[in-house]
């Protein structure tokens, strides 16, 4: 069995956790440790516990309690060879506690078979991951520019999917944004819209996942509520019938989320 719950899913702070058995693995660390650690404590689970953290990419909101993380309890950090790189450049010590690997590579820890695959993003290295226990699989994919062959792959045969929708075009097209966010995200570079997301999620449920699960929204430029009107109207344009053929749901922004098991 495998079990997930995002400890926080907003672009200010990224982090979930991915379970099965004894192992136990963070999927990026972009909150406080005292927020990770206190999160963690009350789901009964013992920080020191921890099997690893995957990271995406360095960006803050993905690695913010990375550092501190690392030095109090020594628990192992995976990342791409880019990312590795871009990460020790910021955390010296986190040599002694990293491993790194090309995106593509598949590993395992303890119970949990981790596959990696590249996202395309403005990030060295920017990775997503497939976690496979016991026949389940689960798939995380954040911050990327658009769906790629690589992508849809990864993500081919997860019944969980954990999926970026974060930017709607049209508010982006005509809100007061910075010239430079808007350039990123519709040259189609950093992170997915509305639209985007919504593809992503289509080739999923193709490909055999039963639950989604959208986060990273941001609160200034998208809202939980025209991320789930998007995504559930592109389901149910394809003939997909939400709430019986596939769960839709939207993490929460700053609280740990429901447990979700496979």
């Amino acid at each position: 069995m495998l079990e997930l719950c995002t400890l926080a899913s907003g672009s200010s702070g990224n982090c979930l956790l991915v379970s099965s058995g004894d192992t136990h693995i963070l999927v990026d660390a972009g909150i406080s440790c005292r927020r990770i650690t206190t999160a963690l404590k009350a789901m009964g689970l013992d920080p020191k516990a921890l099997s690893a953290v995957l990271v995406t990419h360095e960006h803050s909101d993905h690695i913010a309690g990375l550092a501190t993380m690392t030095k109090q309890l020594a628990v192992p950090v995976y990342a791409s060879r880019g990312t590795g790189m871009q990460l020790c450049y910021r955390i010296p010590f986190l040599e002694e506690v990293l491993h790194t690997f090309t995106p593509g590579e598949r590993f395992s820890l303890g119970g949990v078979d981790v596959e990696s695959f590249a996202t395309p993003h403005d990030a060295a290295q920017s990775t997503g991951y497939a976690l496979s226990a016991g026949g389940k699989k689960a798939a995380v994919v954040t911050d990327l520019g658009h769906v790629t062959d690589e992508v849809a792959e990864g993500i081919r045969g997860a019944e969980l999917l954990v999926a970026e929708a974060n930017h709607d075009v049209e508010w982006l097209q005509s809100g007061p944004y910075p010239y430079s966010l808007k350039s990123r995200i519709l040259g189609d570079r950093g992170h997915l819209s509305n639209e985007a997301g919504a593809q992503l999620v289509c080739r999923a449920v193709e490909g055999g996942a039963r639950t989604v699960v959208l986060a990273h929204l941001s609160r200034e430029n998208n809202t939980p509520q025209r991320a789930y009107d998007v995504v559930r109207s592109a389901l149910e344009h394809r003939g997909v019938r939400v709430g019986q053929d596939v769960r839709l749901e939207v993490a929460p922004r700053d609280q740990t989320g429901e447990r979700y098991r496979i």
